[in-house]
């Protein structure tokens, strides 16, 4: 897996004079990467678009990286073993880095079942700017919302490398969030993601203050 994480020794990081300072000031928020992460069904998606919805009714910059769309495009050459998905994550991860520096808010919607391709993507970024949010979710309601049939699908052995039935789901160890999707409305959901953004800074508190 290492091999693709390496660069060519022949490029270098050419540095602009439009910062990411200047452009969170011209913004006037921060920019951040909100990594909803949970199973298939979860509502990271919902929860994800909701939220941006809320930001770009206050004015602020943002996007949303969807699971299903990426693999339209950007990663349509990828399938679901653990090699891929890990290369899926590092793609959207650099990805989610330079919206960083463009002063944009990230949000991205992936499943990301692994521990380590998270931590991968943590590392990328400075210190609080990869903000990991669990959508919990338990296995049962998250069969009763697909819509897809995928778990069906899955549990007939008609998907391979399926998360939550024949493919782990590692749980984030300490997440900067965890939201109970599986008993919480769509409005509560959005209210806690959107508080967390206000106590780390990265929105005004209501009120300005």
């Amino acid at each position: 897996m290492d091999n693709i994480f390496k660069k060519s020794s022949n490029v270098v990081w050419h540095a602009a004079t439009v910062t990411r300072m200047r452009r969170e000031k011209m913004n006037g928020h921060g920019s951040v990467i909100l990594w909803f992460t949970g199973l298939s069904g979860a509502g990271k998606s919902s929860l994800a678009h909701a939220v941006e919805e809320e930001l770009h009714q206050l004015g602020c910059r943002t996007f949303v990286f969807d699971g299903d769309n990426v693999r339209h495009g950007l990663c349509a050459d990828l399938g679901f073993s653990a090699e891929d998905r890990a290369e899926n994550i590092r793609r959207v991860g650099e990805m989610a880095k330079l919206f960083v520096e463009a002063g944009v808010v990230a949000l991205t919607a992936f499943i990301s079942p692994f521990l380590s391709d998270r931590q991968r993507v943590r590392s990328l970024v400075p210190h609080g700017d990869f903000l990991e949010i669990y959508c919990r979710c338990p296995l049962e309601i998250c069969e009763q919302r697909d819509v897809k049939g995928l778990y069906k699908r899955a549990r007939a052995g008609e998907i391979k490398d399926f998360t939550g039935i024949s493919s782990p789901y590692e749980a984030p160890a300490d997440p900067e969030l965890i939201v109970e999707t599986g008993t919480l409305t769509m409005e509560e959901s959005v209210a806690q993601v959107m508080q967390l953004l206000r106590d780390r800074g990265i929105v005004q508190r209501q009120g300005g203050a």
